[in-house]
């Protein structure tokens, strides 16, 4: 497999790669209209889930990778919600803990807690990220995985939190990675570049997305969100 240095430490799959072949030919996105968020192109990440094949070849991507670097992490540490959707299945492979970073503070037991961030669409008020004390620690050396590579607010709550533990974050991995908000600038430079040895690794970028990759529905004419009892009556007629 390759992978190419876009900036320092700062690494995307070539898109010669099956994998990111694959992602390209599945990944789907939708315009506001159709949106949970008011951003020019939402990435569905349901579209990966959905596909068993894309599933399983991106976890043997980076299970291969993982096994191969020395010395190995020791875990895989997934964002609330959709790292969720990835880690375990990595985690599971090489045999080492899924560690969960939660919003706010639904974790139980001792947390730490990050400083508020903010991400590329607004939110009521900013959000922070929660890692229960203890689950990693010194000597623990950590990957951390998400679906998607934004602003980077997201990202820099994680590493934040590994710090904080006393841990050492190896890299942070995102299947979708959107260069021009600028997440990966944002993270290596932050706090006088106390993050520029982290590895940020993408599967593929949202510049190989086009307009094929649009989800929207051409005969859409809304609402958007229908009730449950709505369409059980018009599928009854």
């Amino acid at each position: 497999m390759s992978w190419k240095e876009v900036a320092p430490n700062v690494f995307l799959l070539d898109e010669c790669n099956s994998v990111s072949q694959l992602l390209k030919m599945k990944y789907r996105w939708y315009s506001p209209k159709l949106s949970p968020r008011n951003v020019p192109r939402f990435a569905d990440v349901s579209s990966i889930t959905e596909s068993p094949e894309t599933m399983k070849a991106l976890r043997d991507l980076l299970v291969e990778r993982y096994r191969a670097m020395s010395p190995a992490p020791t875990h895989i540490l997934g964002f609330d919600a959709r790292g969720f959707l990835f880690g375990p299945m990595i985690a599971v492979e090489l045999g080492i803990p899924f560690v969960l970073l939660r919003k706010a503070d639904k974790n139980p037991g001792r947390l730490i807690r990050s400083e508020p961030y903010d991400k590329e669409y607004q939110e009521a008020a900013p959000e922070v990220m929660t890692i229960r004390y203890d689950s990693i620690g010194k000597g623990s050396r950590v990957v951390l995985i998400d679906d998607v590579l934004a602003t980077g607010g997201t990202a820099l709550s994680g590493l934040q939190l590994v710090e904080a533990s006393g841990a050492e974050a190896i890299e942070m991995v995102v299947i979708l990675s959107i260069p021009f908000l600028k997440g990966a600038s944002m993270i290596h430079s932050t706090a006088s570049g106390r993050y520029k040895a982290v590895k940020l690794i993408s599967l593929i970028s949202e510049d190989a997305l086009g307009e094929e990759n649009c989800g929207d529905s051409e005969d859409f004419v809304g609402p958007r969100v229908m009730n449950c009892s709505d369409v059980l009556a018009k599928n009854s007629h």
